[in-house]
C-alpha cells in the first residue's frame, strides 16, 4: 500500500487497525498472528519451473485459490477450509500449515521444508 507523504494509511482488518505494514501495540489481529506461527514452506513444480515460498495463512489462501494446479480433491478443499478458519481466527496457522502440505502432497507438488 503506498502512503501519500505526511498521512497515516489506516486499514481495519477484523478487531486491528493496520497502519501502514505495522499494527498498533495492543491491538489483537489475527492477520499478525498468522503469519508469526507460520513457518514457511516451499513448493517447487507449482507450474513448469515455479517455485514459492508460502510464508502465512494468506500466501496459503492465495495460493491456492489463484494458482494451485487442481481445484479439486479432499485434501485440497480441507486446506482452503482451515485458511478460512484461520482467517476469521478459529484455526491456528501452524494446523492450516499441515493441512496446506497434504494438499500439496494430493495435487503432487513437492514441498521443500528447511530443517529444524
Amino acid at each position: 500500500m503506498s502512503v501519500p507523504a505526511g498521512e497515516a494509511a489506516h486499514q481495519r482488518h477484523a478487531n486491528c487497525i493496520v497502519t501502514g505494514t505495522l499494527t498498533e501495540i495492543g491491538k489483537s489481529c489475527s492477520k499478525v498472528r498468522q503469519t508469526a506461527n507460520f513457518r514457511p514452506v516451499g513448493l517447487a513444480s507449482l507450474g513448469l519451473g515455479h517455485y514459492a515460498v508460502i510464508n502465512s495463512v494468506w500466501d496459503a489462501a492465495r495460493t491456492l485459490l489463484h494458482e494451485w494446479p487442481v481445484d479439486d480433491g479432499e485434501d485440497y478443499f480441507e486446506a482452503v477450509k482451515s485458511c478460512l478458519d484461520a482467517i476469521i481466527g478459529d484455526l491456528p496457522p501452524d494446523e492450516v500449515r499441515a493441512s496446506f502440505i497434504r494438499a500439496a502432497q494430493e495435487a503432487g507438488i513437492s514441498v521443500i521444508e528447511a530443517a529444524d
